[in-house]
C-alpha cells in the first residue's frame, strides 16, 4: 500500500510566471462555470472550512484580472464579493462557541460550518482565513470594485480583526500557523486603514506576535519554534507556519520574522530526509501540506541556502485546495495569491554546513531527536523509524529487555568530513536497570550511498543486541510505499522480528495500518484532536531489526556494526588502543576516542577512506 499524503517534492512543480498563469487560467474556467446567480463560488460539496472559501475564489479571480485583464472577470469578482458580504458574514454569536471574551459584540466573523452550533470551534481560524482573503482582494481589485463595496470590505476586514483579537481569546487552539496568520492579516489590513487606525492595528499585531506567539515558543532539537496544537512542530502545519512567517517578513520588513523563520527553516531542514519524507507531530503525524507550504519553503530555503523544496508534499493540493473530486476549493487561496506574487525561486542544492541533529550526504540521511537518538534513518530510498521494545523507543543497545539510549548526562557530538565520507560521533552516558553508568558511543558514517552504524558500550551481561530500527516505508516513484523489508547487513547475527502479541499497541510493519492510524488509536483524544506523537509513545512493541554483537570486539566492550542501504558481507575489525577504539571496514578506518574524551570531555574522532 502507498502512504496517502506524502507524494512528490514540492520543488518539482513548475513555478514560473507562465506556469502560474496556466494555474490561474484553470481556476478562472472552473470558477466561471461554477458561479451561481447569487454569486456563490463555493465547491458544491463543501461543508466544513467553508466560511471563507467563496471569498478565496473571488480573490483568485481578482488576481487573474490584474494579470490578464480578462473582460469576463470584473463582473464575476463583483458578484462573488457581494455574495460574501450578503450571505457569509455572521454577527450573532455562534451557539456553543466557547472562546468568546465578549458576548453579543455584533462583530463579524466567519464560520467553519454554516449551521448554528455546528462545530463552532473552527470559527477562529475560519475568520483568520476570511480576513486574509479580504485583504488580498483589497490589494488586487481596486479598479473593478465599486467604492461602496470596497468601503464595506475594509470595514468587514477591520471587524474580523477586532473579533479575533478582542472579542475572543487569541489563538484558542494553540496553533502557531493560525496565530501567525492572524498577525499577517493585521499587518496587511493596516495598509488599507486611515493612518492612525492602521498604526494601531500594526502595533497590536506586533505585540501579539511578541507576547502571544514568540514568548510561547517551544524548544526542540536546539531550536525555538512556534507551538503547533500544543507541540513543538507538526510536519503538516510547521511548513504552513513558515509560509506565514515569510509573508509577515515580506509585508512588514521586520527582522524578527526573518530571524524566527530562519530558525524554523533550519530545524525543518535538519529533520527532513534527503527524499523529503517526514513523520510526527501533535496533529497529523503523516499528513503533509501542499501549496500552503511553498511560499515559506521557497523564501526561507533561499535565505538559509538549503533545498527545503525536497519536502514531499501532498501534490493533490500542489496548486490550490481541491475537493474529493479534484475540483477547485477556495480554502487557503490566499497562499496561492502570495506565492504567485512572490518572485523567489527554489534553492535546489543542500546546505553543506554540519548540523547537530542531522547527518546527510548523497541519498543518505539520519535525523536525530532531542536526545541525539535517530528519529528517522534513510538509506537506498528506505525509511526506518525508531523501533519499540518493552514500551521503550529508539535505536541503541538492548540488554535484558532494557534499551540503553536515554542519556543521564551531557550528550557529546562530533562531526567530520574526510575523503568523501561524512561522519557523526555521538557519545552518551546511560544507566541500565543495574544502576551502572556506561558510555554508549555511536558512530555514523556515510559515503552518500550506504550508512555504517557502529555502537560501542562497556561489556554487558546476558545476550545484548542492537535495536536497529523499524523498516517502514520506501520510495516508489512519486509515492511512498509501506514496507517491512530492509537492505541491512550486520557484522553479528541479524534478525527482523515482529510482535508476537496482537493489539494496536503492537505495531507489525507487515500490516496495512499506518503509523498515523496506530498513533491516533493510542492517543487520548479522537483522530484530529489527539496528539499522535503522544499516542505513538504508548506503543509496547514493534517490528524491529535486532543486530547481535560483532565478533572480534575488545574483551571489555560490546560492539555492534550495521550497514544500511547495500547488500553483501560486513566484517569490520576492531582494536583497542590508548587513543581509543579503531574500527576498520571495507570502506573506511575510524578512531573513536575514549569515553572520557579530551581535557574538555569532548570525544575524539578520526576518519579516513581505505
Amino acid at each position: 500500500m502507498h502512504l496517502p499524503r506524502q507524494l512528490g517534492p514540492l520543488h518539482d512543480l513548475p513555478d514560473t510566471p507562465e506556469a502560474y498563469d496556466a494555474v490561474l487560467a484553470d481556476v478562472v474556467e472552473q470558477a466561471l462555470a461554477r458561479l451561481t446567480p447569487e454569486g456563490n463560488l463555493e465547491h458544491p460539496d463543501c461543508v466544513d472550512d467553508v466560511g471563507d472559501t467563496s471569498l478565496g475564489v473571488t480573490s483568485l479571480l481578482a488576481l487573474a484580472w490584474q494579470r490578464t485583464q480578462d473582460p469576463r472577470l470584473p463582473e464575476a469578482v463583483g458578484r462573488g464579493l457581494r455574495f460574501h458580504l450578503r450571505e457569509r458574514v455572521f454577527t450573532q454569536d455562534n451557539p456553543g462557541y466557547p472562546n468568546l471574551r465578549r458576548r453579543g459584540s455584533g462583530l463579524p466573523y466567519a464560520r467553519y460550518v454554516l449551521e448554528d452550533g455546528a462545530h463552532p470551534i473552527g470559527d477562529w481560524p475560519s475568520t483568520v482565513w476570511a480576513l486574509l482573503q479580504a485583504v488580498n482582494i483589497l490589494g488586487t481589485a481596486d479598479p473593478i470594485v465599486p467604492d461602496e463595496d470596497r468601503r464595506e470590505l475594509v470595514e468587514l476586514a477591520h471587524g474580523y480583526w477586532i473579533w479575533l483579537t478582542d472579542a475572543t481569546f487569541f489563538n484558542p487552539q494553540e496553533a502557531g500557523n493560525q496565530a501567525i496568520g492572524c498577525v499577517v492579516g493585521g499587518l496587511m489590513l493596516a495598509g488599507h486603514l486611515p493612518t492612525e487606525e492602521g498604526e494601531s492595528v500594526r502595533a497590536r499585531a506586533m505585540s501579539l506576535y511578541a507576547d502571544e506567539i514568540r514568548a510561547r515558543r517551544v524548544r526542540d532539537r536546539g531550536a525555538l519554534l512556534p507551538p503547533e496544537h500544543g507541540g513543538a512542530y507538526d510536519n503538516n502545519y510547521g511548513p504552513i507556519s513558515l509560509s506565514f512567517l515569510a509573508q509577515a517578513h515580506k509585508v512588514s520588513g521586520d527582522p524578527v520574522f526573518a530571524e524566527d523563520g530562519d530558525a524554523l527553516a533550519r530545524y525543518l531542514d535538519a529533520r527532513l530526509t534527503v527524499g523529503g519524507f517526514d513523520i510526527g507531530g501533535p496533529r497529523y503525524s503523516e499528513q503533509h501540506s501542499g501549496f500552503e507550504a511553498v511560499l515559506g519553503l521557497r523564501h526561507f530555503g533561499r535565505r538559509i541556502g538549503a533545498d527545503l523544496g525536497r519536502y514531499r508534499g501532498d501534490t493533490r493540493w500542489g496548486r490550490h485546495a481541491v475537493g474529493p473530486d479534484g475540483a477547485l476549493d477556495g480554502h487557503f487561496a490566499f497562499m496561492l495569491v502570495w506565492q504567485i506574487q512572490d518572485a523567489t525561486r527554489w534553492h535546489r542544492t543542500p546546505s553543506r554546513n554540519p548540523v547537530r541533529h542531522q547527518l546527510r550526504a548523497g541519498t543518505v540521511s539520519v535525523a536525530f531527536d532531542q536526545r541525539m537518538t535517530p528519529s528517522l534513518v534513510e538509506a537506498a530510498g528506505t525509511y526506518y523509524l525508531p523501533a519499540a521494545v518493552n514500551r521503550q523507543h529508539g535505536f541503541g543497545p538492548v540488554v535484558d529487555g532494557f534499551l540503553l539510549s536515554r542519556p543521564m548526562g551531557e550528550v557529546r557530538v562530533r562531526d567530520l568530513e574526510s575523503d568523501g565520507l561524512s561522519a557523526k560521533l555521538v557519545t552518551k552516558p546511560v544507566v541500565g536497570r543495574d544502576h551502572v553508568l556506561r558510555h554508549v558511543r555511536s558512530l555514523y558514517v556515510t559515503d552518500g550511498v550506504s550508512l555504517w552504524t557502529t555502537v560501542a558500550v562497556e561489556r554487558l551481561d546476558g545476550t545484548p543486541y542492537l535495536l536497529a530500527g523499524l523498516p517502514y516505508a520506501t520510495d516508489d516513484g512519486d509515492r511512498v510505499r509501506r514496507t517491512a523489508e530492509a537492505a541491512v547487513t550486520s557484522a553479528g547475527p541479524l534478525t527482523l522480528t515482529h510482535p508476537r502479541a496482537d493489539g494496536v499497541d503492537h505495531f507489525d510493519a507487515r500490516s496495512e495500518t499506518t503509523q498515523e492510524l496506530a498513533a491516533f488509536a493510542l492517543a487520548a483524544d479522537p483522530r484530529g484532536y489527539g496528539n499522535p506523537d503522544e499516542g505513538w509513545r504508548h506503543l509496547v512493541a514493534s517490528t524491529a531489526l535486532e543486530a547481535g554483537p560483532a565478533p572480534g570486539a575488545p574483551q571489555d566492550l560490546h560492539v555492534f556494526a550495521v550497514r544500511y542501504g547495500s547488500p553483501g558481507p560486513l566484517a569490520p575489525t576492531f582494536a583497542d588502543t590508548p587513543a581509543g577504539l579503531t574500527i576498520r571496514t571495507e570502506v573506511f578506518t575510524a578512531l573513536i576516542g575514549n569515553p572520557a574524551g579530551d581535557d574538555r570531555g569532548e570525544p575524539a574522532l578520526e576518519l579516513r577512506r581505505r
